[in-house]
């Protein structure tokens, strides 16, 4: 594992109180841990725009009652199925379901399920959770 590097940055004062507040209220031990995580998010950002391999959640609710809903849904997955690693399905309560299905593919093609699955009439909320593999970071 590489080691750290200490380096200096130079920024307005005003600036640096906002992201202190920042690092307070989120609960950052440092400003270093809260700096690595932007650095992270950026490259993740560049990776999705990249078209390198990448990995996600898409999560979604929707009533379960909806005629052949759940069908629908899990025949998309199907589609996809070399995408899809693991799908989880959560009862919240009667009517509603929370389904996370955790997919691996180039970022174009996890789009493409994510907004599938999301146009499906009955799906109430629909997003995409983007992530990385986790080999550049």
């Amino acid at each position: 594992m590489p080691g750290l590097v200490r380096f200096s940055v130079s920024i307005d004062e005003r600036l640096l109180e906002r992201f202190d507040r920042q690092v307070l209220e989120k609960g950052y031990p440092t400003r270093s841990k809260a700096i690595a995580d932007l650095i992270r998010g950026n490259i993740v950002t560049d990776e999705w725009k990249g078209g390198r391999e990448v990995a996600a959640a898409v999560i979604m609710v929707y009533d379960h009652h909806r005629r052949n809903l759940s069908n629908r849904l899990t025949a998309i997955q199907h589609d996809y199925h070399n995408l899809v690693i693991s799908s989880q399905h959560i009862h919240l309560d009667h009517d509603n379901c929370l389904e996370i299905v955790v997919v691996r593919g180039k970022p174009a093609k996890v789009a493409e399920l994510a907004n599938r699955l999301k146009a499906t009439k009955g799906v109430k909320y629909c997003s995409l959770a983007a992530a990385s593999t986790g080999g550049d970071l």
